[in-house]
């Protein structure tokens, strides 16, 4: 069966090129809190949702070099310049969602490097809808 994405009030999405592919889309404050970071940390950065480990299901920013992609790594798009990743495992759970990454006050993962902001970043969803065949 053809599916597509449930309709969502898009209203504090940024969508101004900064997000690319369609699985993955960034609230303007998550862009906001993305922009900082980089200017503090450069742009060699990557996202990747973490599975439910040390910190929880959050999406996590980190260098690069800090975090070597694998082959069972899918890559959902990319949110304020910097490419979006979650393991494939996870993706066939989540497959039929569309990920909204949201900044929210708090304590950010200890391996993000939003930790220390006073922000955190928060994974937020939406579930498509599985249309009848015609």
């Amino acid at each position: 069966m053809p599916w597509a994405f449930s309709e969502l009030d898009d209203s504090s999405l940024n969508n101004t090129g900064n997000n690319t592919g369609g699985r993955v889309t960034a609230t303007a404050g998550a862009l906001d809190l993305i922009a900082e970071i980089r200017g503090r940390h450069g742009d060699d950065l990557i996202f990747h949702q973490s599975g439910g480990c040390c910190d929880g299901s959050a999406p996590m920013c980190l260098p690069r070099a800090d975090f070597p992609l694998g082959d069972s790594d899918v890559k959902l798009g990319e949110i304020g310049g910097l490419p979006f990743y979650m393991s494939a495992a996870q993706y066939e759970k989540w497959a039929h969602t569309e990920l909204i990454i949201d900044c929210v006050n708090g304590m950010g993962g200890m391996f993000s490097l939003d930790n220390g902001t006073g922000r955190r970043f928060l994974t937020r969803s939406t579930v498509c809808t599985v249309l009848p065949d015609h």
